[in-house]
């Protein structure tokens, strides 16, 4: 208990204290994610701010975790500095999709080969129980590339991704704590408390962004602690076990991972690139019904944690039932929010195609005429 409180306070420190001094080298550097037609903000923000938070979960972790024979922290450690790099670049530089999905299959090979760690029991889902070698080491790289990408693809608005990873570091690592797993429980609580620093500069209006460097971090690191709570709470007999365990972990990480996979589907069924950009996030639906940036943080991490809770509630249902009612319900939820969001764009685009129509219709009775098309696809619409 003692470590997991001290490397929370000594996150939270170091990241408080980092950050405006990175505001500082960004303005200097003019190092600044720059306003365009897709983007909420209007105006250039420092993009440093995951060095920040690093720095100080990096910190608490180094000096917290104990220091237990045949551990995989060190493997950990060095996948988590993979993603830095790779993160960081990409905020710096720039980065292609391939480069940066080297860099995480690098940083998952660590903890997956090296560190040993892998999805290797579904528990009964749809009647499977253990895996084989193969299609454990398959799963684990797939969930680790789509968790790391998922709280990527979240952070376009303020303080929504470091809210909701600052959520399931939490009850992740409130969970290894009263099983007695210490190292996973200080990652948890590290990332936690280095978020929670971190969004007293991200929340809206936002002083700093994450960047890559940040996002790619908070996925990584909920990603073990993910995979690793599959593996303890579905132990029968552990200190505490939890039925229907992947359902559970899937609601934990359920406003990233279920807006990630849908959103990957869609662009793949359209032909496009899963990585190719778009205004398709829940975040963007909820923008386009006119809430602000903390509104729709708000409802992101209060529906995330109403799942949780859920979660924890039905587990005795089964790990085929929780599945199918979490994934179930968050397509209908998401179905009825996109069917606001179409309904509140039109309301807005009628008064101004209106004009237009009535003139092509003008021009479109004279002899000599040309018949004018109007649509909205040029249109631009605010992240």
């Amino acid at each position: 208990m003692e470590n997991v409180l001290i490397a929370t306070v000594l996150s939270f420190v170091v990241t408080y204290f980092s950050i405006p001094i990175l505001i500082k080298v960004a303005e200097l550097k003019h190092l600044y994610d720059e306003p365009d037609e897709r983007k909420a903000h209007k105006k250039r923000i420092p993009t440093l701010g995951g060095i920040g938070f690093f720095s100080g979960f990096i910190i608490a972790a180094t000096v917290c975790v104990p220091a237990l024979q045949n551990s995989p922290f060190q493997y950990m450690m060095a996948a988590f500095f993979i993603i830095f790099m790779v993160g960081m670049k990409d905020d710096i530089v720039g980065l292609s999709p391939l480069k940066k999905l080297i860099g995480q299959l690098l940083a998952s090979f660590a903890i997956i080969y090296l560190g040993n760690l892998q999805i290797s029991n579904m528990y009964g889902f749809m009647g499977i129980y253990e895996l084989p070698a193969s299609i454990s080491l398959m799963l684990t790289y797939f969930t680790f590339i789509v968790v790391i990408n998922a709280f990527n693809l979240i952070d376009g608005v303020d303080g929504q991704a470091g809210s909701i990873g600052l959520l399931v570091s939490a009850i992740l690592g409130a969970y290894f704590l009263h099983v007695g797993e210490t190292t996973y429980a200080v990652i948890g609580f590290a990332l936690a408390g280095g978020l929670a620093s971190f969004l007293i500069y991200n929340i809206s209006p936002a002083k700093i962004f994450m960047g890559d460097t940040g996002s790619l971090l908070i996925g990584l690191v909920n990603a073990v602690l993910a995979i690793k709570f599959i593996d303890v709470a579905g132990n029968p007999a552990g200190k505490m076990p939890i039925t229907a365990t992947p359902g559970v972990a899937f609601a934990i990480l359920i406003v990233p991972l279920f807006d990630t996979l849908r959103v990957f589907a869609v662009r793949m069924l359209q032909g496009r690139s899963p990585f190719s950009a778009d205004r398709n996030h829940i975040h963007h639906y909820l923008l386009d019904l006119k809430l602000n940036h903390k509104q729709t943080t708000l409802v992101s991490v209060t529906v995330n944690a109403i799942y949780i809770a859920a979660a924890f509630a039905l587990q005795g249902i089964g790990t085929t039932a929780m599945v199918f009612v979490v994934v179930g319900s968050a397509l209908c939820l998401t179905t009825l929010l996109y069917l606001a969001r179409r309904r509140k764009l039109a309301t807005v685009l009628q008064p101004v195609l209106a004009p237009a129509v009535a003139e092509a219709s003008i021009i479109s009775e004279s002899p000599a005429s040309k018949i004018l098309r109007v649509t909205n696809d040029g249109i631009l619409q605010d992240k």
